[in-house]
């Protein structure tokens, strides 16, 4: 199947502007923006559309879903849409027929604010910006040990499958602390091809080839002396007590 079976660029931004245009239209909505790359300028083929639609104080939320999922599945040919939400904000994720992601957040009619630089307010009031969160490092240190742990006794049990799972946990958690100390984005694995070259190198390494044995010990290893690197520079006196643990781990008869 080639790209002339999913959404362009043209049929992207139609929609997007079909979108806008109904919310200006809906009495409902009181301001919406534009969030991720489209609030920078920077859309590229794969951008999906995100928008915020900030709801008036009397707004019944139930009746504004239902009007406006019945809107992308008539109008737009939607096959599934997923509910995820943040705090009082309810992100509704449509998936369309030609591919195309369409992220439609619904918020409070004192909530609609910049969360981070990706925001551009299309019309409407905004609230004071507010820094988008990041993880906590001392959560992704500890997370990270914690899948550690799992690896080795995923190893010794022989159950190969869930050793990669565990290590793929681990170094999620590893390569958000390295993203985090470079000042890239650390979520969702956004930032990792932003590290500089030596950083991106050593995530590869990270990474298991195979379920072969011998190369789940080498990435696991790896991945015990790339945590051990991030934490001395996030916490160092964590790092000293954590160092022969984590090296009797990746180094244990289970590996061998």
């Amino acid at each position: 199947m080639d790209d002339t079976s999913v959404f362009s660029s043209q049929k992207r931004e139609q929609i997007r502007g079909e979108l806008v245009a109904a919310a200006k239209a809906d009495p409902r909505i009181g301001g919406a923006a534009h969030l991720g790359s489209a609030a920078l300028g920077l859309q590229d083929r794969w951008s999906d559309i995100d928008l915020a639609l900030c709801l008036i104080p009397d707004a019944n939320l139930d009746q504004v879903l239902v009007d406006w999922t019945t809107r992308l599945y008539r109008d737009h040919a939607a096959v599934a849409n997923h509910d995820v939400r943040r705090g009082n904000i309810l992100y509704r994720v449509f998936l369309l027929d030609n591919t195309l992601q369409v992220d439609l957040s619904f918020w409070p009619s004192t909530e609609l604010r910049a969360i981070g630089p990706k925001f551009s307010l299309i019309f409407g009031t905004a609230g004071e910006s507010i820094p988008a969160p990041v993880p906590d490092s001392n959560d992704l240190m500890g997370m990270a040990w914690l899948y550690a742990l799992h690896v080795r006794s995923s190893v010794a049990r022989s159950r190969l499958l869930q050793t990669e799972q565990m290590l793929s946990g681990m170094r999620d958690n590893v390569l958000a602390l390295m993203c985090k100390r470079h000042g890239v984005a650390c979520v969702q694995g956004r930032g990792l091809d932003d590290l500089p070259e030596q950083q991106r190198v050593r995530a590869v390494e990270c990474l298991a080839r195979s379920l072969e044995p011998v190369e789940l010990k080498r990435a696991f290893r790896v991945s015990v002396d790339t945590l051990l690197e991030e934490v001395r520079w996030a916490n160092s006196e964590l790092a000293a007590k954590l160092e022969g643990p984590l090296n009797r781990i990746a180094h244990c008869s289970a590996f061998d």
